[in-house]
C-alpha cells in the first residue's frame, strides 16, 4: 500500500513538472523603448521596400561601409558583396520578395551604439498578385546609429 501511495505522489509530481514545462506562457515582448523600436521598424520597412522594389541606390544607403553579413548558407559577405547580391536577385528575381512576420520583431537599445533588432521574415514569390511558396527565416540586425542616420552594421541570417 506505501508503494502504491509513493507511485501516486511520484505520478502527480511528475505530471505536475510536465504540466509546468509544456504549459507555461511564454514572456510577451514589451519594448524597453516604444520610440526606439517605432524607429527601428519604420527602417526595416523601407529598408525592404527598396529591396522589394528593386531600388539598389536606396538599399544600400542603410548598411555602413563596414558591414559583415553572416549567412548560414551563403557565408560572409561585404559591403559591396552584399549590395552586389541585391542587384542579382533584384536582376534576376525580381518576383521576391521580403515579409517580415507579423509580431515576431524585437528591438532592444546598445548603450552607446544603436540596437538590436530580431525577428522572423519570409521570403516568397510574388506571382498573380499573391504571395507563394515563402520559406520562413531568422535574422538579427545591429544597427549603428550614424551622424547620417540608422544603419545596419551587423547582420545574421540563418535556417536557411
Amino acid at each position: 500500500m506505501k508503494t502504491i501511495k509513493i507511485v501516486k505522489l511520484f505520478l502527480i509530481l511528475l505530471c505536475s513538472s510536465f504540466g509546468t514545462i509544456f504549459f507555461a506562457q511564454s514572456k510577451s515582448y514589451t519594448p524597453v523603448s516604444k520610440e526606439l523600436y517605432d524607429t527601428i521598424m519604420k527602417k526595416d520597412s523601407l529598408l525592404f521596400s527598396a529591396a522589394n522594389t528593386g531600388n539598389i541606390d536606396q538599399l544600400k544607403t542603410f548598411f555602413t561601409e563596414d558591414l559583415e553579413f553572416f549567412h548560414d548558407a551563403g557565408g560572409l559577405a561585404n559591403y559591396k558583396e552584399t549590395v552586389d547580391n541585391f542587384s542579382r536577385v533584384a536582376k534576376n528575381y525580381s518576383y521576391t520578395r521580403r515579409v517580415l512576420v507579423p509580431g515576431s520583431a524585437e528591438v532592444y537599445p546598445i548603450k552607446d551604439y544603436g540596437a538590436v533588432q530580431t525577428g522572423l521574415h519570409q521570403f516568397c514569390r510574388l506571382e498573380k498578385g499573391e504571395l507563394i511558396n515563402c520559406g520562413t527565416f531568422k535574422f538579427v540586425h545591429v544597427w549603428k546609429n550614424t551622424p547620417d542616420g540608422w544603419k545596419i552594421s551587423r547582420v545574421v541570417s540563418y535556417g536557411h
